[in-house]
């Protein structure tokens, strides 16, 4: 038996999960689209077996003194992937793993880098939010990948979390972490690089893919216009394409919500009730996005909830 097998007779399951079990796996393919900024794209798919999760963008930001992960996919296999491309590219140790938000395609690498020891970075709500939903989360993972991989996973709770607004340094380079009001859901956090401009915003910005609304319509319109006079030259969206195209990058996203706050509001006005207004949506034209099936009806009913008793 060898001595790593041996350590985790001797030791408790979290603990086991903190040794990397994805050392053989093919390293995660990257993208460097600033200097020490490097992103992985995720599929436009729904996590499944064949995909193992990695359908959501997540990378790394390298310092002179260490390395910050942001978001580490959909699995712990995801997660070991991202850690094995950041050996690829430098031995500084990895300090910080950053989570823009509580949604499993984003957090669920997390035990991969448990090792590693970096502090746990989310909004002040992020633990709150994982607390409520893992058991969900964790069945549904179990469901779609397997209870072999969903039982290497584990829920990490932030060891900083996020008021308003916290400065990081990764030796030569700072990054600004901004907590923002309910949005696309209530622990949306940005990283902003201010060495490059390159902004990470997690969910807060869709490309191609369909947003999916899981916080406040009303807030996260008002988290765009917020967003818009940041000094951004590289937008790394949660799911889509880098962009460089900034502010611009934000309107067919605020184009999608507004149509949806709009046609929310006048179906209530309408007197038409949820089922029925779910019911029209079935009807509403894709206009380009992917996975509009999948999400469309859903943001109508949290649209929908949201709406009904405003005024």
């Amino acid at each position: 038996m060898g001595m790593r097998s041996l350590a985790c007779l001797l030791m408790s399951c979290s603990l086991c999960l903190a040794v990397p079990a994805g050392a053989e796996s093919a390293a995660l393919s990257m993208r460097e689209v600033a200097p020490g900024i490097f992103v992985h794209q995720g599929l436009h798919q729904e996590t499944s077996g064949s995909n193992q999760g990695d359908i959501a963008n997540i990378g790394f930001i390298v310092g002179d003194r260490c390395v910050a992960v942001i978001d580490t996919g959909g699995s712990v296999e995801v997660g070991d992937r991202l850690r094995q491309a950041i050996r690829q590219r430098t031995r500084l140790p990895v300090c910080h793993v950053i989570n823009t938000h509580a949604h499993p395609d984003h957090v669920f690498g997390n035990a991969a880098f448990a090792a590693d020891k970096p502090v746990f970075i989310g909004h002040q709500h992020l633990a709150a939010a994982l607390q409520a939903r893992w058991p969900h989360y964790r069945k549904a993972l179990a469901r779609e990948l397997g209870e072999q991989q969903a039982a290497r996973t584990a829920m990490i709770l932030p060891g900083r979390s996020v008021t308003g607004e916290m400065t990081i340094d990764l030796g030569g380079r700072e990054l600004l972490l901004h907590a923002w009001p309910t949005a696309h859901t209530d622990a949306d956090l940005t990283v902003l690089d201010r060495n490059t401009a390159t902004l990470w915003l997690g969910d807060l910005l869709f490309e191609e893919r369909v947003p999916s609304l899981d916080g406040s319509l009303k807030g996260w319109l008002a988290v765009m216009q917020a967003l818009r006079p940041m000094p951004v030259r590289i937008a790394i969206p949660g799911h889509g394409p880098v962009s460089g195209n900034w502010p611009a990058v934000l309107d067919p996203q605020e184009r999608y919500l507004r149509s949806l706050q709009d046609g929310t509001r006048a179906a209530i006005k309408a007197g038409s009730t949820l089922t029925q207004t779910i019911a029209q949506a079935e009807h509403a034209p894709a206009s380009g996005w992917l996975l509009f099936d999948a999400y469309h009806r859903r943001n109508v009913t949290t649209a929908y909830t949201e709406l009904e008793w405003e005024n």
